[in-house]
């Protein structure tokens, strides 16, 4: 009777549902399953602060772009409005602005003629800084993008990696038990997978997220390029009206 009593205790002990919880299928994971789910956790994590912060600074530089071209628009002079920006610009549009206007005010406090070669360049000089300002300015918006783009590529790898290596450990654990019931391979199987499921997480708003946020930048840059190309212009009219 009571070898009966601990073999039914056994039996239900050893058909004890078991813990298919995020948390129990990670405790589950051998220590490299779990630095890879750690490692998918922390991507997707970073992914999202990198996705937040780029959308309410793009929303920030375009509302002081609107900002910035109304005032040049205003109808004040250059000149006013370069003393009215200081010498640290806010946003990337002021930054182009300052920028050339400082190139202007430098060549023109050192030369006192205006002969046709000093305007020809006076203007390839202010195209060149303008140039390299937006180049600068967009480098430091852009900032973190490569890693959404290498999070959204190998992020799915990653999580099949974790898969693989769990699929071959419970594979292992069935060997040695010599037990193929489903009470005993469905909880190798779900820890693997899970690793999978972590870095599609961590894959898919990367993907979205990087394509969205690029043609943003794409606009804005276009923003800043279409700036320049206009705010050349005026210079060079009125280098021309100074002859």
């Amino acid at each position: 009777m009571e070898g009966n009593v601990v073999e039914a205790a056994v039996l239900a002990g050893s058909l004890e549902a078991p813990d298919l919880s995020m948390w129990g299928l990670f405790m589950r994971a051998d220590l490299v399953v779990q630095s890879v789910m750690v490692g998918l956790l922390l991507a997707s994590i970073w992914c999202w602060a990198i996705i937040i912060d780029k959308v309410f600074r793009l929303r920030k530089l375009n509302q002081m772009a609107d900002v910035f071209e109304d005032k040049f628009w205003s109808g004040q002079s250059l000149d006013q409005l370069y003393d009215a920006q200081g010498n640290n610009p806010k946003d990337p549009m002021t930054a182009v602005f300052v920028t050339a206007m400082r190139e202007v005010r430098r060549t023109q406090a050192k030369s006192n003629t205006a002969g046709d070669e000093m305007r020809t360049r006076l203007q390839d000089r202010v195209d060149r800084v303008m140039q390299i300002t937006v180049g600068r300015e967009m480098d430091r918006v852009e900032k973190s993008m490569t890693f959404l783009a290498s999070t959204g590529s190998t992020a799915p790898f990653i999580g099949l990696f974790g898969t693989v290596w769990g699929i071959m450990n419970a594979f292992t654990a069935i060997a040695q038990t010599k037990n193929t019931t489903l009470a005993v391979v469905a909880p190798g199987i779900a820890e693997a997978l899970f690793a999978t499921a972590l870095g599609l997480v961590a894959a898919i708003p990367a993907v979205v997220a990087y394509n969205k946020l690029n043609r943003d930048l794409d606009r804005y840059a276009g923003r800043l390029d279409s700036f320049s190309g206009e705010f050349g212009a005026i210079l060079s009219r009125q280098l021309d009206e100074k002859k």
